[in-house]
């Protein structure tokens, strides 16, 4: 246990991220029973997790804060916010247990700021940095996924609360919505930049390029939800165009990645030969998909779109499946690992 905690990947709180999202995916299609089983399973997850976490910091704290301003597995650091919005949504949208969801509203916003700030200064003033192609990958993205975790919550969150507090949920909400929607842009361009034009290796496609999908399916969700408040916010509904060409912008922009990363990795696993084993990377995969179709589906409703519920609802399976295979492989690698010791 020593050196699993000594080795704890700080981008593992994906796990929690990915399961909470699928059980909003299965909570829409209708299963509730199996979202409620995956609440549970994130639930579980996040407080174990946690435990770790300040187990490593007790122990090993050169370690973590080592890995915090490292460039490849600081960014990992942002799933703890992403995972704490993740699940006080679910308890807002599946519970409508509000003070659970105020709390972990709360939780995430003040990760984020300490996170925000203390990775990208230490990363602006660090002497030694490495270069733009060993230096960055899909998981900076996870920054924009935390950044819009926090709008969607305050969302969620506003469309219950009476005023001025409603008035303040939204504006914050808005102002993170457009905030991630800047660093998105940031990121991905140096991101895009980094895969055309260095040299690409079956190695470097980890499983985190799939938030290149999931920030701009989060992205969605947000907006959407901020359309839905419009009608209660005066502010929201003087700017109701521009939200819904921005969102329908976002949802594009994912769109366009799925076949992408799906070519890409074929060419790594079919073409390249590159292994296929269980990474805690790879949750980072399962989260888009689950993200993808929470998104389509909220969009379609607060825009009216009907004809994308049939994509909605495919990707909620997809999601699904894309979790079972994941949490089999993860459950696999714990009992080779506990066999070993």
């Amino acid at each position: 246990m020593a050196l699993q905690v000594q080795n704890l990947s700080p981008a593992y709180f994906g796990m929690v991220m990915a399961t909470g999202i699928v059980a909003l995916a299965a909570y829409q299609v209708g299963l509730y029973w199996l979202a409620w089983g995956l609440t549970t399973i994130a639930i579980l997850t996040y407080l174990v997790l946690w435990s770790l976490t300040f187990l490593r910091v007790y122990r090993h704290p050169r370690l973590f804060f080592g890995d915090m301003i490292d460039h490849l597995r600081g960014p990992g650091f942002f799933t703890m916010v992403a995972a704490s919005g993740i699940v006080g949504s679910q308890f807002v949208v599946m519970a409508e247990a509000m003070s659970l969801g105020f709390a972990f509203w709360f939780l995430a916003l003040f990760l984020w700021i300490i996170l925000t700030y203390t990775i990208f200064t230490a990363f602006t003033v660090k002497e030694e940095k490495p270069t733009l192609d060993k230096g960055i990958s899909g998981a900076w993205l996870l920054a924009v996924v935390a950044t819009q975790s926090i709008a969607v919550l305050a969302a969620l969150l506003a469309a219950h609360t009476p005023q001025p507090y409603r008035l303040d949920l939204n504006f914050l909400a808005l102002s993170m919505w457009l905030w991630g929607g800047m660093l998105y842009i940031w990121m991905m361009s140096l991101i895009f930049y980094r895969y055309t034009f260095f040299k690409f290796a079956p190695g470097d496609l980890s499983p985190p390029y799939w938030i290149n999908m999931g920030a701009m399916a989060i992205s969605t969700l947000a907006g959407s939800l901020l359309i839905e408040n419009a009608a209660n916010a005066w502010f929201l509904h003087s700017i109701d165009p521009f939200i819904k060409g921005f969102t329908i912008f976002y949802w594009a922009t994912g769109t366009w990645w799925i076949p992408m990363l799906v070519i890409l990795g074929i060419w790594r696993h079919a073409y390249k030969r590159f292994p296929l084993a269980y990474d805690p990377l790879y949750w980072g995969a399962v989260f888009p998909l689950g993200m993808y179709a929470v998104a389509t589906h909220r969009m379609a409703t607060a825009m009216r779109f009907d004809f994308l519920e049939p994509l909605s609802t495919a990707f909620s399976y997809i999601a699904m499946v894309a979790w079972l295979v994941t949490f089999i492989a993860f459950l696999r690698t714990l009992g080779r690992s506990g066999q070993s010791r």
